[in-house]
């Protein structure tokens, strides 16, 4: 028996870290079908509404689609928006911000021993025209991405690939169990999803205010910006605020008004990621703030950015599944922290 134990031991230390290599190397089909999934989590009490109206299934999942793409059409708005606000902009903006960084990186010269060409102005050192080619084969990647996922999207909604069957086939043998744990996947993820989607909404909303409010150029590209970052968990937040206040620091003085700036742009962030999203969310599925930051670091090295914003709804979903055994259930335990 103690041979048996020690033989699938042995086999789990091989197999995990075989699975998130795969993971790694078939991340082109991995990133959609996960986010996929958690999109189509939300979606689904729609399409249960819909069907207890005896909305034909092809009719539903037509409606929910619609839904996404008008989602993204929003969005699409927004970035133009956003766009055309910064490409109005006069060039005093960049001559004012070459000059500050300049003075910043005259004194990193000294302290690090590094040069710029001189003949070159900062920006044009910074965004050489190498860099377009690889720029063009990112916006590849990311239209091949939102294709792979509206189509697995749509695969998850038709219940050709049916999460509840998987997990009753494959980890909980008893349909009971499976039904039982897949609903609780299924709310905690949705409510994970809307107050985060909601909080992050608020926080990109407040950001922009505050830039209008002290006269920060480009407030519905930094609301918009804070929103999106603000979907990676804790990081998000402080990248925000760091990039935010280095932009102010071109464009005010460094008088009491960037000081109070920053002061604001941190309010936000700690108002409503801090104090209002740990409410909101309640303790149906807390994390422990090292498993947080485990998780960060496992998924964004596998995933990349994508993994940063799946991180903590994946963490979920493995929780509640440990959850289910009682050999794991103190795995599950350390990973909420109690």
């Amino acid at each position: 028996m103690d041979k048996l134990k020690t033989t699938n031991t042995l086999l789990l230390i091989i197999v995990i870290p075989l699975v998130f290599y795969l993971l790694k190397i078939l991340s082109f089909i991995f990133i959609p079908l996960v986010f996929s999934m958690f999109i189509a989590l939300l979606f689904l009490p729609i399409m249960r509404w819909l069907g207890k109206k005896n909305v034909p299934k092809i009719i539903s999942i037509i409606i929910v689609v619609l839904l996404i793409i008008g989602g993204m059409k929003i969005g699409i708005e927004l970035i133009q928006l956003s766009s055309r606000q910064i490409l109005n902009s006069n060039s005093d903006f960049l001559m004012k911000a070459e000059e500050k960084f300049l003075s910043l990186l005259a004194i990193a010269q000294e302290t690090f021993g590094f040069e710029l060409e001189s003949e070159k102005t900062l920006f044009s050192q910074f965004f050489q025209q190498e860099d377009i080619l690889p720029t063009f084969d990112y916006i590849r990647k990311f239209v091949t991405m939102i294709l792979m996922t509206t189509f697995f999207v749509v695969l998850w909604l038709a219940e050709s690939i049916n999460i509840q069957k998987v997990l009753n086939s494959t980890i909980l043998k008893q349909k009971h169990a499976s039904v039982k744990t897949f609903r609780k996947i299924e709310k905690d993820l949705i409510k994970f999803i809307e107050v985060k989607f909601f909080i992050s909404l608020a926080t990109g909303v407040g950001t922009g205010l505050a830039c209008v409010f002290f006269d920060v150029s480009f407030p519905i590209f930094w609301g918009l910006f804070a929103f999106v970052i603000n979907f990676v968990q804790m990081v998000g937040s402080v990248i925000s605020v760091v990039l935010l206040s280095a932009f102010a620091f071109i464009e005010l003085d460094p008088t009491s008004t960037l000081f109070f700036f920053i002061i604001t742009i941190s309010g936000v962030q700690v108002l409503f990621g801090a104090i209002l999203e740990p409410i909101f969310m309640g303790k149906s599925f807390s994390l422990n703030v090292i498993t947080v930051l485990v998780m960060l670091m496992l998924w964004g090295f596998i995933w990349g950015i994508p993994g940063l914003i799946m991180a903590i709804p994946i963490t979920v979903f493995i929780k509640i599944i440990l959850e289910q055994f009682p050999n794991t259930k103190v795995i599950s335990s350390m990973l909420s922290g109690k």
